[in-house]
């Protein structure tokens, strides 16, 4: 075999490996007790205008993703924004929020589940994460809810995004570092 069809092979044994979390009760009870600290990581967002805010709820969704892989983390995405919905409300439900979160969880899933965690690693997952979801998504699913434009959205969203993305990467880091001390990563 050639070395893309081993990296193809290896990716969707992890993959599979992902969806038979589903199957474990621990894994399930995890990713429930990742969703409650998401939510209350989630009420201590800040927001600067309607349309920008700044949160560290992705540190669960992250660790989700680490933890159980990319099929129920993005599970526990969708179940967070629909636990948020009704406990917290804050307008009308939009489900292209909910598939942000989906993404999310995905996107850490595919990155960090039984990997190794190393800070390029982890830069490119949370970079995965800020181009695709806040950058392109977020100002989308704004625009169509606000009909603001979506240059304008994209624009501020910019330069949070830069700011933050270092400082978001460092403190990930720490935190999958840390939590994977506690949880040896287990090969396939």
């Amino acid at each position: 075999m050639d070395q893309k069809q081993t990296w193809w092979k290896k990716e969707s044994e992890r993959f599979q490996a992902s969806a038979k979390e589903l199957e474990r009760l621990s894994s399930l009870t995890g990713s429930a007790m990742l969703t409650g600290i998401g939510a209350i990581l989630n009420r201590f967002t800040i927001s600067f205008t309607t349309t920008l805010r700044l949160s560290f709820a992705f540190l669960a969704v992250a660790l989700c993703g680490m933890f159980f892989g990319p099929v129920l983390a993005g599970l526990m995405g969708v179940a967070s924004d629909i636990l948020r919905y009704f406990l917290i409300g804050g307008g009308q439900y939009f489900p292209g929020f909910t598939l942000n979160e989906f993404l999310s969880g995905f996107l850490f899933g595919l990155f960090l589940y039984r990997k190794p965690i190393s800070l390029p690693r982890v830069f490119f997952a949370r970079l995965s994460v800020v181009v695709l979801i806040n950058l392109i998504l977020t100002p989308l699913w704004l625009s169509i809810l606000y009909k603001n434009a979506f240059i304008v959205l994209l624009a501020t969203r910019i330069v949070k995004n830069l700011i933050m993305l270092p400082i978001e990467t460092a403190i990930l880091y720490v935190v999958c570092k840390k939590a994977a001390s506690l949880r040896p990563y287990r090969a396939i």
